[in-house]
């Protein structure tokens, strides 16, 4: 390990190289020797030679002789016998426990087995063969060992230092069998917090001190934050055993990132948007929110001018939850100390005040207006390509106006106990109870549109849990039912409702004339007939994928974007934490619940039962327990972070385990794949058996499961009965708008309606 050759890669592979590094920066190593790849290391004369003493007489053969007899004693020390490839322990991947290292190895027939089940291991599942080193040092027999970070992968920090311990060497806690005492440190050693509760410590001040200097030395040493393993043996003397660089570092927002949730704005849009429903719908309520912001005097101008209160992450809407008041401000005295925001209310209090009085009146006046235009609204198919063009950009501007009132009204003024909601599913009651099938009843009465959010691709489908006769299943051969749907008290329950309620119930109206809209507008798109490449013009299935400008380009002029053939859908993303910001790339990550008890580490659950995230970012898939069917979106649950499981990685979901430390081989390969992990869910094989639908959170530790979620079967509408006009009555009128007789393409794979929150 002297030898100045054994600090290059290419010649003593990583873990050798970097140890003889250290030891020449003079960092507490073990002394050894290498056996180099390419000079007798891949070869089997001397490893399987039968000679006298088990080794060949050539001088390679006999210079290795006289290494193990000298580190050995003659035999009377045992041996550690480990991989040394230039393919493991990179600043791209560490391959962590991919090869293997035997521990205890005593007598020369022993050491020359342990060389072999080290060169054996360069063979990958792959068939791939991996350039092989062998490292040979003595094996220590130590109090405490353990892994410590240089930073904090799991929550992304540099500015502290992540430790992980057990009795005796490390070997335990890497392999996965213990779960080890976790110590949050300073970057000079100072103790945060420890974790799990009740973990037995192993460690004193002084010791962690020891190891934060370790730590600061190597990250001089190898120019950035080291995974390293250590040991302290029975006289307290602390031992670098491996050094490598941190591979994996989980995203961090920048200071200052905004805070984001799903929760003002889930109830409305829950699911999965396409880009055009993202256009269609989230642009006008952004827009909306901000003009009901700013006329409140809630937030400054120029904020609300440079960033949109409500975006979409992955397809999914998320509000500013500190704009909308949904959170406290980070720095609660220094808010309350600022003037500006008094201010900014006070000089809005004036035009406030007399809003507040107005607004019944201008809520009438738009429901009006807007019951008044989907009442002479033709069906789609009787309009020209000019007309649905400005049909559809009609409805996008008024959904601003809408969706600014609706936020004015339920802050200003006061809140009826009726709901839309409630109407809506007193209408489908009593619905079912007269035999009216869905699909005919969402024609006939849309106050039940209330019930379900918009969607492009995905037919109308009434809860389920209402579900009697006759639940959107029916064809137009269905017996009438035996009743008038105009029987049914539409009417006088829209009538009947408050303003917020009547703003938010014509929301969805407009929405659903807009998905009639496009409908239409799909069929008119350019399809194959009309190019003379066919093979180069996409589906019209995909009119979600389109933005809003592009669709009105491929109306007007009809031009389709070059690259709109080969577009897919969205992966299917896992629901939005309640509460997260975004880092660079656009990555989730979650905020962390603050906890107040003593033991609990950052990023754990709040819950008893929850783990520790391991691996940032958020998934969702289908429990697995690598034993039966894999499913095509497979959760791993196991019970500890075993290596042999590395293979299995790279197809996962996300991977959940009873045990096992952050810091071990598994979890640290799971970070480099950017794999969603949690371990110390308490009875996660119990709790979480095969089949079962989970959200798996890597950063939290959270891991929830819910009903099986399956695609939702597509409805196709056949024919249906229009509901006539009533006497007078704008609701009634409005219906005509509202045909049931539009076909949807099959939704993707994958997709389901009402994401969780």
């Amino acid at each position: 390990m002297s030898d100045p050759r054994a600090t290059l890669i290419s010649f003593a592979g990583s873990k050798a190289a970097h140890l003889a590094r250290a030891a020449r920066a003079g960092l507490p190593v073990l002394p050894g020797f290498v056996v180099p790849h390419g000079e007798g290391a891949d070869g089997d004369d001397w490893a399987d030679s039968d000679a006298a003493d088990g080794y060949a007489a050539d001088s390679g053969a006999e210079s290795l002789r006289r290494a193990w007899q000298e580190l050995s004693e003659g035999g009377a020390l045992s041996l550690v016998v480990r991989s040394s490839s230039p393919q493991e322990d990179t600043q791209g991947s560490s391959l962590a426990g991919q090869f293997a290292s035997v521990l205890d190895v005593r007598g020369p027939h022993d050491f020359r087995a342990a060389v072999r089940t080290v060169l054996d291991s360069a063979h990958r599942p792959d068939g791939t063969v991996a350039p092989m080193a062998v490292l040979v040092q003595p094996m220590l027999a130590a109090r405490v060992g353990g892994v410590l970070f240089g930073a904090d992968p799991v929550a992304g920090r540099t500015d502290r230092m992540l430790v992980s311990a057990v009795r005796g060497g490390p070997d335990s806690l890497v392999s996965g069998e213990q779960p080890g005492t976790g110590y949050w440190l300073s970057r000079w050693g100072r103790l945060s917090h420890t974790g799990p509760a009740g973990a037995e410590h192993l460690l004193g001040a002084s010791e962690l001190r020891r190891l934060a200097r370790l730590a600061r030395q190597a990250q001089g040493v190898f120019g950035g934050p080291q995974d390293i393993e250590f040991g302290f043996d029975e006289a307290g003397r602390l031992w670098l055993f491996q050094s490598r660089p941190i591979t994996a570092m989980a995203a961090r927002p920048a200071r200052g990132a905004r805070l984001l949730g799903p929760g003002p704005v889930a109830e409305t849009l829950p699911n999965q948007l396409e880009p055009l429903e993202e256009d269609l719908w989230v642009a006008p309520m952004a827009r909306g929110l901000a003009a009901a912001l700013d006329i409140g005097g809630t937030a400054p101008r120029r904020q609300l001018r440079a960033l949109p209160v409500v975006t979409t992450v992955g397809g999914r809407a998320a509000a500013d939850l500190r704009l909308l008041g949904a959170a406290p401000p980070r720095h609660r005295w220094p808010a309350l100390l600022n003037p500006t925001p008094g201010a900014r209310r006070l000089a809005a209090a004036w035009r406030v005040g007399r809003l507040a009085s107005a607004l019944p009146g201008l809520a009438t006046d738009l429901v009006a207006d807007v019951d008044r235009r989907l009442a002479r609204t033709p069906p789609p198919d009787r309009l020209t390509r000019r007309e649905l063009v400005a049909a559809l950009r009609w409805t996008r501007t008024v959904l601003v106006s809408l969706h600014a009132q609706e936020a004015l009204a339920g802050a200003l003024l006061a809140q009826d106990r009726t709901t839309t909601a409630g109407a809506a599913l007193t209408a489908l009651t009593r619905a079912r109870a007269l035999g009216v099938p869905d699909r005919r009843l969402v024609a006939a009465q849309p106050l039940v549109l209330a019930l379900v959010p918009p969607s492009l691709s995905r037919e109308v489908r009434l809860p389920e849990a209402l579900a009697g006769t006759g639940t959107g299943t029916a064809t137009s051969t269905d017996p009438l039912p035996t009743r008038s749907t105009d029987s049914l008290p539409t009417r006088s329950a829209v009538a009947s409702l408050p303003p917020r309620e009547a703003l938010r119930l014509r929301i969805r109206w407009v929405q659903e004339l807009q998905v009639r809209l496009v409908r239409d507008a799909a069929g008119r798109l350019p399809g194959p007939e009309d190019a003379p490449d066919a093979s180069a013009v996409p589906a019209r299935s995909k009119v979600g994928l389109l933005r809003w400008p592009e669709l009105v380009e491929a109306l007007e002029h009809g031009f389709l974007p070059g690259d709109f053939g080969e577009r897919l859908p969205r992966a299917v993303s896992a629901p939005l934490p309640d509460a997260f910001r975004l880092a660079e790339g656009g990555t989730v990550v979650a905020e962390r619940p603050v906890s107040r008890g003593k033991g609990r580490g950052k990023g754990r659950g709040g819950g008893a039962d929850e783990g520790q995230g391991v691996s940032g970012g958020r998934a969702a898939g289908t429990a697995w327990d690598a034993v039966g069917p894999r499913p095509s979106d497979p959760v791993l649950v196991v019970r500890t972070l075993d290596p042999a499981l590395a293979p299995l990685l790279p197809g996962l979901a996300g991977l959940v385990a009873q045990t096992g430390s952050p810091l071990s081989h598994l979890a640290v390969l799971a970070r480099e794949f950017g794999l969603p992990t949690v371990v110390g869910a308490t009875d996660a094989v119990l709790r979480f058996p095969p089949g079962s639908r989970l959200t798996v959170d890597g950063a939290t530790g959270d891991v929830h499961a819910s009903g099986d979620v399956h695609a939702d079967r597509d409805v196709h509408a056949d024919g249906g009965v229009r509901a006539q006009a009533g006497p007078g009555g704008q609701a009634d009128r409005a219906t005509q708008a509202f045909p049931a007789d539009a076909p949807l393409p099959p939704p993707p794979v994958g997709e389901r309606r009402g994401g969780a929150r």
